[in-house]
């Protein structure tokens, strides 16, 4: 296999993730002028969270934690062996996950009482119904897809994969302006729209799978040792998955007996979602086949070396961006979101969810850096049982204290329950060596990463309220944009001053080993 260059690899998977989650605030942009934070929009929301949910149990879940090490394996040793064991996996996937769309179909009321009790009998609980039927057809797809993109991670081909999401926004996007145009309900169009675009993703990443030498031509499904043992190990991974969806499922609860609320936290959610897909998604697509290969190879030093820059990598960008969504999430909502049927009460509620949230976004992201410790050494039980306590932190914080700060409390346990679980992930990857401890160089810069985040926080407050009166009124795109450059410029100012990273260090890591990204 040939090796992946971490830096620049991380670099594509990021940039093509930020250009899907650019394009999601435009989506975004768009729902809240037409849509706003009524019943449809809860409706909507509610009914696209369901596909999503069951694709974190099936999809991320099960197949970063098991095929993924399993195919690596088979690849280093064999291409034909690799190949067969993926088309098995496939077709035995596809099979399950068609009669389980169907019925969840079926029983969509059920699953909508499920998410958000709080619904009632009402229009917004019919609409979520039907939306909900529309769309679910869109986990078939998405799962699917995200076998072969292991697949092609595997093989260090990252584009395709990282790109794909892409086409759900901009289906998002077009179903928006036709819908506004042609007078369709928005509602509507917006379900039709993820099973089409569940379809355009999965058509993308099987033509770069074709033309990277593969093939998943039809194939009986069947039950092979190896899928046997492929469902031992994801077996835990799943219900890892399931308990992360309780967690939402908890806070959408809590959310859904306050109006409007379960629109707040999504709109809040996409926002800090943006630097966690950028740079989360970016390291755990990358990190879990270099630690596999490495580890399987018996070189604990280039394992130690791709996890201590993968931390690096993820907290140089991650603390920032969670110091600026705390600091300026009032001004970032007000100027992305405050327009049309989306007013002031809603940007004010939806910026204290983002804030909460903001304070959590280190810790979602270090699941992804740590989480392949494990999943490298086929370990998917020990991520289930932190998950199962962390999920028990949510309940109580949630349940516990929506009668003191209402929807509030649902990020806020989100939020705790984040920082829970990378407590014990770093603390239950102690026994695995050197491999798993961060290196020098990562407990020489990370002080450092923090002091001139802290900073850039400071300063961002104060030009906040310098430009306060064009936040608020005419001119307030420009007003921050200029906050988010000024932010820039200060953090990478002083980090380059004080050491927290250094350009060279960056030019040198793009010019190891040779990179496979087409």
């Amino acid at each position: 296999m040939t090796p992946i260059r971490l830096m620049r690899s991380f670099a594509t998977v990021g940039g093509w993730t930020l250009f899907s989650r650019l394009l999601g605030f435009v989506r975004d942009v768009l729902m809240a002028r037409f849509l706003g934070a009524g019943t449809v929009a809860d409706a909507f929301f509610v009914a696209f969270s369901l596909p999503n949910m069951f694709r974190r149990f099936f999809a991320e879940g099960a197949f970063n934690a098991a095929f993924v090490p399993m195919f690596t394996k088979r690849l280093a040793s064999s291409k034909t062996e690799a190949e067969d064991f993926a088309r098995d996996a496939f077709w035995l996937m596809g099979s399950f996950l068609v009669l389980f769309s169907v019925t969840a179909m079926l029983a969509m009321p059920l699953l909508v009482w499920a998410m958000a009790a709080g619904f009632g009998t009402g229009e917004r609980f019919d609409l979520a119904v039907v939306f909900g039927r529309i769309a679910f057809p869109y986990i078939l797809f998405v799962s699917l897809m995200a076998l072969i993109s292991g697949m092609l991670n595997a093989t260090g081909r990252f584009i395709a994969a990282a790109a794909a999401p892409a086409l759900l926004n901009l289906a998002f996007i077009a179903a928006l302006v036709l819908a506004a145009r042609l007078g369709w309900p928005i509602g509507l169009t917006l379900a039709w729209a993820v099973p089409v675009a569940g379809a355009l993703q999965l058509a993308a990443v099987w033509w770069a799978l074709r033309r990277a030498g593969f093939s998943l031509r039809f194939r009986r499904p069947r039950l092979t040792p190896e899928l046997k043992r492929l469902l031992i190990i994801a077996a835990p991974a799943v219900l890892a998955g399931g308990v992360v969806q309780i967690n939402l499922i908890v806070g959408r609860q809590v959310a859904s007996f306050t109006e409007n609320a379960i629109s707040w936290l999504s709109y809040a959610d996409r926002l800090y979602q943006l630097p966690l897909g950028v740079v989360g998604i970016a390291v755990g697509v990358v990190l879990l086949p270099e630690l596999s290969r490495r580890l399987r190879e018996g070189e604990a030093d280039r394992a130690r070396d791709a996890f201590s820059r993968g931390m690096e990598f993820a907290l140089a960008l991650t603390v920032p961006s969670a110091v600026a969504l705390v600091v300026i999430a009032q001004p970032i909502v007000s100027v992305l979101f405050e327009r049309g049927a989306f007013g002031r009460v809603d940007a004010v509620n939806t910026a204290l969810a983002l804030a909460i949230y903001g304070a959590g976004l280190p810790a979602f992201v270090l699941h992804k850096v740590l989480q392949p410790l494990y999943f490298a050494r086929e370990d998917t039980r020990s991520p289930f049982r932190y998950a199962v306590n962390s999920m028990i932190v949510n309940a109580v914080i949630a349940v516990g204290l929506m009668p003191y700060l209402g929807f509030l409390a649902a990020a806020l346990g989100t939020t705790l329950a984040g920082w829970t679980m990378v407590w014990q992930l770093w603390r239950g990857a102690r026994p695995m060596g050197e491999a798993a401890r961060p290196d020098a160089r990562f407990r020489d810069r990370i002080w450092r990463i923090a002091l001139a985040a802290l900073v850039m926080g400071a300063a961002l407050w104060g030009l906040a309220q310098l430009l306060d009166p064009m936040l608020y009124g005419t001119g307030r795109s420009l007003a921050l944009l200029l906050l988010i450059l000024a932010g820039i410029v200060v953090y990478f100012g002083i980090g380059i001053a004080i050491g927290a990273f250094r350009p060279a260090d960056l030019r040198d890591a793009l010019r190891r080993g040779t990179p496979r990204t087409e």
